[in-house]
């Protein structure tokens, strides 16, 4: 295989490896959306299922014989592809930290659809408000494609679900579930809940209030198109955002416990009002 041997970790061909962060590869000059990193072979394969376009492989070299299928694929289909590797100093040197799941590769960032593109057929959507941790916004998506939700809306001030660790907890699932952002400014409900509500959507806000719905109430389930909005860890949802939903609702605990962890507590809640698989 034509394998790019790396001589110098000031190679160009490295840079969107080397320690550059998620904002500076969004705004890299060279590609109109910008770049984003993958890790793994999981989540490489399933960007290039999604049709996500690749510009280039970084590995260590104790990778190869694990990659070679992955790598004579991606040449035989694109010669010119570089394929970059580095022995152990030369990787941890470029990259500064050490990866456990194979090779990373760079990938252009797909453009970000329009909500109401994105939502045409589906009836059951998630909404993450100010969602900032990467393993919580990875894990929701794995559950998010595995339970049923047909779509995943992130507000202004979510982390991205295309940072390399909320990718590689999602095992490429940020691939497959469609997603897209949501309205313009942190306070983003006065403007998203109308339009949701426009496209035929009814709004739970998944919150503690002594008048929320318990998770199983009929009415929820009754919903041919709900948007379930969950918050950011420690505070939940904005008092705004709960104000604007058409129902609050909230997971039935024992023990005392009030609440779960939004990771947690998505696939509680993408599980019970599913509609797939409903006879």
């Amino acid at each position: 295989m034509p394998l790019i041997r790396v001589e110098s970790s000031e190679d160009l061909r490295l840079a969107p490896y080397s320690g550059m962060t998620d904002a500076q590869l969004r705004d890299g000059p060279d590609s109109e959306q910008g770049l984003f990193i993958g890790e793994s072979r999981k989540v490489i394969e399933r960007a290039l299922a999604a049709n996500v376009r690749l510009r280039s492989l970084f590995l260590e070299e104790k990778w190869l014989d694990q990659t070679t299928g992955l790598i004579e694929r991606l040449l035989a289909s694109d010669p010119e592809l570089p394929v970059l590797v580095a022995t152990r100093a030369q990787f941890h040197k470029v990259t500064g930290y050490e990866v456990t799941r194979g090779a990373l590769a760079a990938f252009e960032r797909p453009a970000l659809p329009r909500v109401e593109d994105l939502l045409v057929g589906a009836r059951r959507v998630a909404v993450l408000e100010d969602v900032v941790n990467y393993t919580n916004i990875g894990a929701t998506f794995r559950s998010a494609a595995a339970l049923g939700i047909d779509a995943v809306l992130v507000t202004p001030s979510c982390h991205d679900p295309l940072y390399r660790r909320a990718a590689r907890v999602s095992m490429g699932t940020v691939f497959q579930v469609p997603w897209t952002r949501i309205g313009q400014v942190r306070d983003w409900a006065p403007e998203g809940v109308p339009l949701l509500r426009n496209l035929g959507f009814k709004t739970a806000a998944l919150a503690l209030a002594d008048d929320a719905l318990p998770l199983q109430d009929e009415r929820l389930r009754a919903c041919e198109r709900l948007a379930l909005v969950l918050g950011t860890e420690g505070d939940g949802l904005a008092a705004s955002t709960i104000a604007q939903c058409d129902y609050t609702v909230k997971i039935p605990m024992d023990h005392d416990v009030d609440s779960l962890n939004v990771a947690a507590a998505s696939a509680v809640a993408f599980w019970e009002l599913r509609t797939k698989w409903r006879g």
